[in-house]
């Protein structure tokens, strides 16, 4: 992937800031950097930074469960809080995050913050240097900030060493160069975090969809076509066998999306609203739910094929909910045993529930009235 050509900056140094990446850290600060730069800051402290880091790391650990690198700081910063602030939720909104990291007064997340200040901000612009090879990178920050600041034609100078107030000042050029060419950087950014993550989550599908936030998703079809088969048949939902009506339906992710980054109607079956918010992106207990899954799945495919209206919206539902043609014939083909049907629905779910879980998804049994 090409970043745009420049007369007047390096743009084939810019272009290897990722060659040499066994962490994650260089992405997440210039990630930041990129961050801080739209929004019209060129003078930025490494905490304004470390901030940024953290929060955007937030949901690949948190809600998508994925592994940043080895005993990687980053990663553990956010364990971290996690662990001591359960009440910061996994889908957090980043605005209330960032608050949370500005305000805290909490010496360990002040510490890991300052570990994560180390060697990023001068490890990150390497490409660019003549003079700092080998040996000379050995040597305290205060050494290293003076001979970094002697280069030339850097992306960011620094000023004085001070903590997580220490500040680097972001030339014009370069500020200008980010905002102009921003879509790209970003697309240039985005491809080189996802080859990044899926070496070290080689078995996690969706890698694209869990850089950002989760987002809502539409649902509305499965859920009308749930809604018609409840207004035909009384239909009991898995967790807690509660009769469903179109006024308390809500669709739930057997296997959570955090995991599986998509909607495929196998993977889809109706709960409350109250269950599906407890139960968030946690694995439903296998040996406790399957079975119940499979006759509740059966069910409505008995009645695709026994009502000529239930077939109508599935078949809808199926355009943009099932995406191969081979696992639609083994699981709603006309003429299927339950045996069968629930033989061929445990051999699509089954693998995906087992990675899951080796990516420490938490099981989970509903406990509780709603």
């Amino acid at each position: 992937m090409q970043l745009p050509y420049s007369e007047e900056l390096n743009i084939e140094y810019l272009g290897r800031l990722f060659d040499n990446t066994s962490e994650c850290y260089k992405f997440f600060w210039f990630k930041a950097i990129v961050s801080k730069v739209i929004e019209g800051c060129n003078v930025i402290t490494y905490e304004e930074l470390v901030d940024e880091m953290i929060a955007d790391a937030w949901y690949m650990v948190t809600e998508y469960h994925l592994n940043l690198g080895p005993k990687d700081t980053l990663e553990n910063v956010v364990d971290l809080i996690k662990s001591k602030y359960p009440e910061i939720k996994s889908c957090e909104k980043k605005n209330a995050i960032l608050e949370f990291l500005r305000n805290t007064t909490d010496k360990d997340i002040i510490e890991k913050k300052r570990t994560l200040t180390r060697n990023v901000p001068y490890r990150l612009q390497a490409p660019f240097f003549d003079k700092l090879k080998g040996d000379a990178w050995k040597t305290g920050e205060n050494d290293l900030i003076a001979r970094i600041n002697q280069e030339k034609r850097l992306m960011y100078y620094f000023e004085a060493l001070c903590g997580l107030d220490t500040r680097i000042i972001i030339q014009d050029d370069w500020a200008r160069y980010i905002i102009k060419n921003q879509e790209i950087i970003r697309g240039w950014l985005e491809y080189n975090m996802i080859l990044y993550l899926q070496k070290r989550n080689p078995s996690v599908p969706g890698i694209a969809d869990k850089l950002y936030p989760p987002y809502e998703r539409k649902l509305e079809k499965v859920k009308k076509y749930w809604k018609l088969i409840l207004s035909i048949e009384p239909i009991h939902e898995i967790y807690n066998d509660i009769l469903l009506t179109d006024k308390n339906i809500s669709i739930d992710h057997f296997v959570p999306w955090s995991y599986v980054a998509h909607d495929e109607m196998w993977n889809l079956n109706p709960t409350t609203k109250n269950i599906n918010s407890a139960k968030s992106n946690n694995l439903p207990d296998w040996d406790q739910y399957f079975d119940r899954l499979a006759k509740l799945e059966y069910k409505s495919y008995e009645m695709i094929w026994k009502y000529e209206s239930v077939h109508k919206e599935f078949d809808k539902c199926a355009k943009e909910h099932i995406n191969s043609d081979d696992v639609r014939y083994r699981i709603y083909r006309e003429g299927i045993g339950f045996n069968e049907f629930a033989g061929e629905l445990k051999s699509v779910i089954l693998p995906v529930y087992q990675s899951a879980v080796n990516c420490g998804f938490s099981k989970w049994q509903y406990k509780g009235a709603v």
